[in-house]
């Protein structure tokens, strides 16, 4: 995996990417915000998973949780991720559990470039502080679940093709690097990525 943990590094030339970026992270680490920045820099269409499985659905994914439990949720996340990232490239924010499924993992993998944005825990508290509609969070105190999330999720976001610091920085900075992180993987793989499975140099 690439890691761009440093604040610096130009912005490409402004080009479209020719196989979907895909966002993976905690709630709270900018995967929309940054995930639109990115959409505008490479001409590509934003989808947000969780607005796709909500519509398709007909309720919100808090109702989902209270009506069917997680288990069917995350089914019905898959399901919605494969049908995305199997049709034309966009820009894709997934929901925070979704990339913990190996089989979206590997669809992941063979046919977009994924992206981690890394947040610390101090910064997904305040920034998940002003949200109420996060199922996860409402069963106990915040900052204990998502320091559990954090210790169960990020090894197997460290899975995805590069990592990203997302801090309380402006987000032209951090979407800016995400594109430097992007554009490394695609010179790792040796050419224009094309959706197939592609191996890039590791520097953590």
């Amino acid at each position: 995996m690439l890691d761009l943990a440093a604040p610096k590094a130009a912005a490409p030339s402004q080009q479209a990417a020719p196989c979907t970026i895909a966002l993976v992270g905690l709630m709270g680490a900018g995967k929309s915000c940054i995930g639109r920045l990115l959409a505008a820099h490479y001409h590509l269409p934003f989808v947000d998973a969780d607005a796709e499985i909500e519509a398709a659905a007909g309720c919100s994914i808090s109702e989902i949780f209270e009506k069917h439990g997680e288990p069917y949720f995350r089914e019905g996340e898959r399901r919605v991720i494969a049908r995305l990232v199997n049709g034309p490239p966009i820009v894709l924010a997934t929901g925070g559990g979704a990339f913990m499924n190996a089989e979206t993992r590997a669809l992941i993998k063979e046919r977009a470039i994924s992206v981690w944005l890394r947040a610390s825990l101090d910064v997904l508290v305040r920034r998940t502080a002003r949200r109420t509609h996060r199922p996860l969070l409402k069963g106990g105190e915040p900052r204990e679940i998502l320091a559990n999330l954090i210790a169960l999720r990020y090894p197997i976001y460290a899975e995805a093709d590069a990592a990203v610091d997302s801090e309380d920085v402006p987000s032209d900075a951090t979407a800016q690097r995400a594109v430097a992180a992007i554009e490394a993987v695609r010179a790792a793989r040796g050419a224009v990525p094309t959706g197939k499975p592609g191996q890039a140099a590791a520097s953590q």
